[in-house]
């Protein structure tokens, strides 16, 4: 093992340990972790997403430690160790490339990726019996990309629209059927008639091939820097964003996207 994941775990030990560990490490359990883990795993998604190289290893190593406090928690109570964890994905992926460990032909990325799939279906037979084909998808997941994953699922065992046209259609169908939940009233109905509009979305953006979960997140990302636009130049103009008018905010608002689709402006 080497000196630096050594010098990690004895961290993690010291921090977990009975008498001169630090109370609030000392407390938790993997239940109270997993909001943690999720906000880690999110600022590293961030800092790729902003290109940020020098913060990315600090991100990572936030979320490696969260790695290791499941492992010290798992060590306590005897049921797998941080070996387990490595020994575990060290297998996994020996048996998910057998065109690099094993004799199979090597196909191209898109070949390779149906054959991951193949295995991973296989190992989840082996453990599962005769479960569910959408076993194993993660509750946990984000919703779009849970949605994704369970009709990619769906669609690897024929449940699929065949083109992107009926998609299209279904999408139609699905507003509709929201708009006449509204006319009635009924928010329960409402909140079905959405969900079921947004499910249908991800089908689109699958069927479009366009990732749904980074679709929306490069959308959120747009609507930030407009807002940011429009409240500077309410800023010049002495006003704050809740000043200005609608017709105000929506000339703003289609200048900072008239900006953004121009790029930033040459050096002088």
């Amino acid at each position: 093992m080497s000196e630096s994941i050594e010098r990690l775990l004895s961290l993690m030990r010291r921090l977990r340990d009975p008498r001169h560990g630090c109370p609030w490490d000392r407390e938790q359990t993997p239940a109270t972790l997993v909001r943690h883990t999720l906000e880690e795993a999110y600022e590293v998604a961030d800092c790729i997403e902003r290109e940020d190289w020098a913060e990315l290893p600090g991100e990572l190593g936030d979320l490696l430690f969260q790695v290791v406090f499941y492992a010290q928690i798992g060590a306590e109570q005897g049921s797998y160790t941080f070996d387990d964890v490595v020994d575990g994905i060290v297998d996994k992926l020996t048996r998910r490339h057998p065109h690099v460990f094993g004799d199979e032909p090597v196909l191209d990325a898109a070949g390779q990726a149906a054959r991951w799939e193949q295995l991973k279906a296989a190992e989840r037979g082996a453990r599962a019996g005769g479960a569910s084909v959408l076993d194993g998808v993660a509750l946990g997941l984000p919703a779009l990309t849970r949605a994704t994953k369970l009709q990619a699922r769906a669609a690897r065992h024929g449940f699929d629209w065949p083109a992107l046209a009926p998609v299209r259609e279904k999408l139609t169908e699905e507003l509709d059927e929201l708009d006449a939940a509204l006319a009635r009233g009924d928010k329960t109905e409402v909140r079905h008639e959405l969900g079921d509009l947004l499910f249908t979305c991800v089908n689109l953006a699958r069927h479009l091939e366009i990732d749904a979960e980074a679709a929306l997140r490069e959308a959120t990302g747009r609507f930030t820097r407009r807002i940011g636009a429009i409240e500077q130049a309410a800023a010049g103009r002495g006003r704050k964003l809740a000043d200005l008018g609608a017709a105000e905010m929506d000339e703003l608002w289609e200048s900072a996207k008239a900006d953004e689709r121009r790029g930033p402006s040459p050096p002088t």
